[in-house]
Order: C-alpha cells, then sequence, then structure tokens
C-alpha cells in the first residue's frame, strides 16, 4: 500500500495517476489523507509500503508529521513530495529520514527512489 498525502485533491490525483504508472499492479492500494494529522493516525492502522508527503498543509505540516510517523515506526519510508525546492527543508527532511525529497514538477524521481536509487 502507498499512502499520498497532500491537501490539493486534483495534486493527489495527479499523484496517485503517477504512481499507478509506476504499479500498474496497484489499483486499489492507494490511501490517501488531507493532512499530517490524517496521515499519522492512518500510519497507524494501515502501515503502509510508502508515504508520498507534501510539506506544507493545514493542521499539521509533512515534516511535523513525517517526525510523528518516525518516531514510533522508525523504519517507515516516507518520501517528501513538495513544491518547495528550500535546501534548508531539504536538509530538514533527510536528517529526519525522509527516504527523498522530490519536486512536484519532478514526479519521475519518484520510480528510481521507490524502486530503490536513494540518489534524490
Amino acid at each position: 500500500m502507498i499512502m499520498i498525502v497532500d491537501d490539493n485533491a486534483p495534486v493527489r490525483g495527479i499523484i496517485r495517476q503517477y504512481v499507478r504508472n509506476i504499479y500498474p499492479t496497484m489499483r486499489n492500494d492507494i490511501y490517501e489523507c488531507n493532512d499530517g494529522v490524517e496521515a499519522v493516525d492512518a500510519y497507524h492502522r494501515l502501515h503502509p509500503e510508502w508515504v508520498l508527503m507534501d510539506i506544507k498543509m493545514p493542521n499539521m505540516d509533512g515534516l511535523t508529521a513525517m517526525k510523528a510517523i518516525r518516531r514510533q515506526f522508525p523504519a517507515a519510508r516516507i518520501i517528501i513530495v513538495t513544491n518547495f525546492g528550500d535546501p534548508e527543508l531539504r536538509d530538514e527532511a533527510k536528517q529526519n529520514g525522509a527516504a527523498g525529497y522530490v519536486l512536484k514538477e519532478r514526479l519521475w524521481e519518484l520510480k528510481g527512489l521507490m524502486h530503490g536509487d536513494r540518489s534524490s
């Protein structure tokens, strides 16, 4: 299962379609959340293989949610998928265990990350 976390439903749809292109057999194994609060709760229930998480969201941002998830589940694989290329945000994500950091305009990088290339 893959969990997509973004407060923008059309963006979640784009990411969902891209994930389905990477994993064609994973038609029904995609779960979506609107914010970090939902993501933390859903992770506890579902334990997805991957989490694709935006940073800027209401209620709880993605970096805070990632920290909360990884505090209880250190092996959680979370890729930050965002519009923000700030080096500070990228560094903070990496320092807190992000498996990758992908700009939304470069979704093709997800394939390499989700198939083992951790260079992004």
